[in-house]
């Protein structure tokens, strides 16, 4: 279910199918086709980066993003707030909320930021891409076949334990960890995470970009 996919670094990928689609570019390199679709999940400096974007960005490219980012971009952008559903490039995706709840962290991603996560379906294969975001009530009804979360905790995200927790909840066929050994977590969260996880079948990629932490 991850063929096609590269990992990054941080929350950035990209799926080379039917169709070109990057999610939060950053630490881009190596072969870099021109994208169908670009989404943004939020404006934070790991996950909305302009330069990246021009990269990847041609005639032919939508980029999706919240209202905040989408005024900042030029081309063919579309905004999304949580409950949208938009076809882009021919891919009908769907953007959820992503937004933070704990003490300590509800001012890094508020909710009436109206960021997002992002559910669309990819060759066959329907995958959520939760963005940055706490475990949510409204998120655990979500109905996917991959699932890539974050588990960097600190004041920013869900930590491993917390992850875990939500996708049992949500019981997709397949978690990935995300958000990890960058700018927050370590490296080793990903095993970690593959373990708390279980029943839950656990995949943990390998980034194009070293580690960091």
């Amino acid at each position: 279910m991850l063929e096609g996919f590269t990992w990054y670094r941080q929350s950035a990928f990209r799926w080379k199918g039917e169709k070109i689609v990057y999610i939060d570019p950053w630490g881009l390199g190596g072969d870099l086709p021109q994208a169908d679709l670009i989404l943004i999940t939020h404006a934070h400096f790991d996950h909305f980066q302009p330069d990246e974007i021009k990269k990847i960005q041609g005639a032919k490219t939508t980029i999706v993003a919240p209202a905040d980012i989408a005024k900042q971009l030029s081309g063919n952008v579309k905004s999304i707030r949580p409950g949208d559903s938009l076809e882009a490039s021919g891919v009908r995706l769907q953007a959820v909320p992503a937004y933070n709840v704990l003490e300590g962290r509800t001012e890094n991603h508020p909710k009436r930021n109206n960021w997002v996560g992002y559910l669309l379906p990819l060759g066959g294969t329907t995958y959520y891409h939760a963005g940055d975001t706490d475990d949510l009530p409204e998120l655990r009804s979500i109905r996917t076949d991959v699932a890539f979360v974050p588990i960097g905790g600190g004041t920013y995200t869900m930590d491993v334990g917390e992850a875990a927790g939500f996708v049992k909840a949500m019981k997709p066929k397949m978690a990935v960890p995300i958000h990890f050994g960058f700018v927050v977590g370590t490296a080793g969260d990903g095993e970690r995470f593959k373990q708390a996880a279980r029943p839950v079948d656990v995949t943990v990629m390998k980034p194009t970009n070293p580690f960091e932490k």
